[in-house]
């Protein structure tokens, strides 16, 4: 008896683990027939993005698709800034780790800038580096 109460928390473990397994597989696999449409995509725990052209379209990942999709062109943008932990960082001196890490790209309305956030700064580097050259190809 005293065995089987030790083992049931064990278990417990257990079936949590492969339900987070299974729920973040969805995720991916819908991630997986959203991304289809795009020329580039990537995919983390905080936000998909996808490319076709100059349209960038971005949203939060769930196991039924994207939800809360927004989109813009590249062409409305005036400068992309890579921040981590709030503070603009060069794109050639990445910081090792951060808490925060979006691409913040600013439009000439007045409203707030459009912040995708990202899980890695080399991943989010990579993605300012490659949208900052197609940017500069618009002007």
């Amino acid at each position: 008896m005293e065995r089987g109460l030790l083992w049931l928390p064990l278990l417990s473990v257990f079936i949590w683990l492969a339900w987070a397994g299974w729920n973040e597989y969805q995720k991916v696999e819908a991630y997986r027939r959203w991304a289809e449409q795009f020329e580039r995509a990537k995919y983390d725990i905080y936000a998909v993005l996808g490319q076709q052209g100059s349209d960038l379209t971005w949203g939060q990942p769930t196991r039924r698709g994207p939800i809360n999709l927004a989109a813009f062109s590249l062409k409305e943008v005036q400068a992309i800034r890579l921040l981590v932990d709030d503070q603009a960082v060069d794109l050639n001196a990445l910081p090792q780790k951060g808490r925060s890490i979006f691409l913040e790209f600013s439009l000439p309305n007045p409203a707030q800038p459009i912040r995708i956030p990202f899980t890695d700064v080399t991943l989010a580097a990579n993605w300012g580096r490659h949208l900052q050259q197609e940017l500069a190809s618009y002007s």
